[in-house]
């Protein structure tokens, strides 16, 4: 297909919905959201989604469009996201993908293929009673004996995805790190395409995630997860997983306090920001941009437009 396409990525906290609305209105762009859990409507503060004010007029795509309880996956972001840039260029502007998950920027930007099976939730829903009684470390040993692979990518705590992988092996009889092989697509589907990483130093991201979550705690985050287990089925929410929801229902089941809640929010999305990271240092044609170089805002947004343009000219004179 032809392009431009402009991704602009990285960890959580660093910085890239600011800079993604003052380049869309520096350079004509529209925004399409490469974020799993913006996707979902009523999540708006633990997912750090921006508000109508904050987004100055640029149009938004892939945000709010599904309910917390509906099924959702890889596949279905894929088709949605390609309709929503092919769209933008036919209408003659940029089209700026913005996010920070991986899978979601690959399946967009490349020719990558999914060859899993939909959600079973009869099997999710026996993986998740027997997570009950054997815990998360015991139904992480079993995706360990079937698929050594995929649990060395999985965090031992992840139920999310260890419940993901061990479905598909029990619908399949494969193992998802064998269906995935031969599909990391590497043939950019849009050409030209640019990719732009964001980061920080370690020490100042980390901060900067400490002191979000704090926001997040000043805006009624804890009134937010309340009312989504109120109106939706905990045990058939995906974005029950999220970081940040996940946490705080532990502490409305009276399996923590609030502190303790908040601190495994923060060691979390540490964590979570860390994996983001390597994930983007296996990208094919990622450019890296430390902001903690630039002086200010101001000089940030001016030198990463005059690298993307720099970048966008070279390409469409090759």
């Amino acid at each position: 297909m032809k392009g431009p396409l402009v991704a602009l990525v990285g960890p959580t906290a660093v910085g890239k919905t600011e800079l993604s609305i003052e380049l869309a209105l520096r350079m004509d762009a529209e925004v399409v959201s490469c974020d799993s859990m913006q996707i979902y409507r009523h999540m708006d503060i633990g997912t750090a989604k921006p508000s109508l004010a904050e987004r100055r007029g640029v149009p938004h795509h892939l945000i709010d469009i599904v309910d917390p309880g509906e099924a959702f996956n890889v596949a279905k972001y894929q088709d949605l996201a390609r309709r929503a840039i092919d769209d933008i260029l036919a209408r003659g502007k940029l089209p700026l993908l913005v996010g920070g998950t991986g899978l979601y920027l690959r399946a967009v930007t490349t020719d990558y293929l999914f060859p899993m099976p939909e959600a079973n939730w009869e099997v999710r829903e026996n993986l998740r009673r027997q997570a009950g009684e054997i815990g998360v470390r015991g139904l992480y040993e079993k995706l360990r004996e079937v698929d050594s692979v995929a649990a060395g990518r999985i965090h031992p705590n992840d139920l999310r995805r260890i419940t993901r992988a061990l479905e598909v092996y029990i619908l399949t009889g494969r193992p998802i790190s064998k269906l995935q092989e031969g599909h990391e697509g590497r043939v950019f589907h849009y050409d030209p395409t640019v990719t732009i990483c964001l980061t920080r130093n370690r020490a100042n991201l980390y901060a900067r995630i400490n002191a979000r979550v704090d926001r997040m705690m000043e805006m009624g985050l804890v009134d937010e997860v309340r009312w989504l287990l109120e109106h939706g089925n905990r045990r058939a929410l995906t974005s029950g997983q999220a970081t940040g929801y996940k946490e705080l229902t532990y502490y409305m089941d009276g399996l923590c306090t609030l502190d303790e809640a908040v601190n495994l929010i923060k060691r979390n999305t540490r964590r979570y920001a860390k994996r983001q990271i390597t994930w983007f240092k296996k990208e094919p044609g990622v450019t890296w941009v430390n902001l903690d170089m630039f002086r200010n805002f101001s000089e940030a947004v001016e030198n990463i437009q005059h690298l993307l343009e720099g970048k966008l000219d070279d390409m469409k004179n090759r």
